[in-house]
């Protein structure tokens, strides 16, 4: 590892994961590193799924509104022609991908790229979510960050879905998702099933 003068590290050949629930500043935080890489000289290259335009149809914008500006693209395997001739690569929403991202990614660090994906670890039924449990398994660092449960003040667990909808995949804010902390998504879960079997109930 290089030490420069602005005190960022370049550490070529390496894969860091950013996870946790919704608003928890996962993508804040890539972005940070992002920006110190750039402040570092180093040639950062941004990459996130087409599908997410909630805020930009090519940046990648944090909760908080904080912004970079990045590649949509609409499967992994395009990262890597496009990642050719650079030290730093970001990835943010990277639960969307599917599962070659996990071999992207270690090809781009085999080749001397320091790579930061940013994403949910669980959906929000509380399960991995896409190759987010593979990316953590061959990260070289992992940082997960938390929200704030809105129940209890807690640190948050995972994403609670508010709206009736059985899509794993389904973008939203704070209308549709809330975190909650492990004992307060239990809850919230069983209260959940409680209502689609009462609903059931009544439909018959």
């Amino acid at each position: 590892m290089i030490e420069n003068l602005t005190g960022e590290v370049h550490r070529p050949g390496r894969i860091e994961v950013v996870c946790g629930s919704m608003f928890s500043g996962k993508t804040e935080e890539l972005i940070r590193r992002l920006k110190r890489a750039r402040i570092a000289r180093q040639a950062v290259m941004i990459f996130k799924p087409a599908i997410d335009n909630r805020y930009s149809k090519v940046d990648v914008v944090s909760h908080d509104h904080n912004s970079i500006l990045s590649t949509p693209i609409k499967d992994a395997s395009s990262m890597l022609k496009a990642a050719q001739g650079y030290d730093v690569i970001g990835i943010d929403e990277a639960q969307f991908f599917d599962d070659s991202l996990i071999g992207v990614c270690n090809r781009l660090a085999y080749h001397g790229m320091r790579v930061i994906v940013a994403g949910l670890d669980m959906d929000y039924l509380g399960q991995p979510f896409g190759p987010m449990p593979q990316l953590l398994a061959i990260a070289d660092e992992v940082t997960k960050v938390h929200a704030i449960c809105v129940k209890c003040g807690s640190l948050a667990y995972a994403s609670h879905r508010l709206v009736k909808s059985n899509a794993q995949v389904m973008l939203g804010e704070k209308e549709e998702y809330e975190p909650l902390c492990r004992d307060c998504f239990k809850k919230a879960i069983e209260e959940d099933q409680r209502n689609a079997r009462s609903k059931s109930l009544f439909d018959q």
